[in-house]
């Protein structure tokens, strides 16, 4: 395992910007050592950098990833973390379920519209 990553190597290895890595350290979820101008990212910082990215891929605030991960640092450790993880995975799963159902509905209300589209051409003669 090495000891330090550039800011370079991790912009590549993820595929984001160092825009992005700047911006997660702006928010305290990352901490590089620095030297001078130079960020050197620890092995737990790229852990860290790969948590916060399966957090936003699965739809999590930053809010929410940096309870998670402060939940990591907590003395309750890895088990409270999958635990609010869990938690977290559900709560997501509802919102995206209620986001499905309401997309099913509005889709069943343009699929109406646009009979009624067809139906009131067909009244007036007008080839669709």
């Amino acid at each position: 395992m090495r000891e330090y990553y550039t800011i370079t190597e991790l912009t590549r290895e993820f595929g984001i910007s160092t825009r992005t890595i700047r911006f997660y350290e702006d928010e305290g979820l990352i901490t590089p050592v620095r030297r001078g101008r130079t960020r050197l990212f620890r092995p737990s910082d790229r852990m860290l950098l790969t948590q916060i990215l399966r957090g936003k891929r699965l739809g999590f605030s930053i809010a929410e990833i940096r309870e998670i991960i402060g939940m990591y640092r907590a003395p309750t450790g890895e088990g409270g973390q999958m635990r609010l993880m869990i938690e977290k995975i559900n709560e997501k799963r509802q919102e995206l379920e209620q986001k499905q159902r309401d997309i099913e509905e509005t889709m069943r209300e343009m699929d109406a519209a646009e009979e009624a589209c067809f139906e009131r051409l067909a009244e007036l003669g007008v080839s669709q």
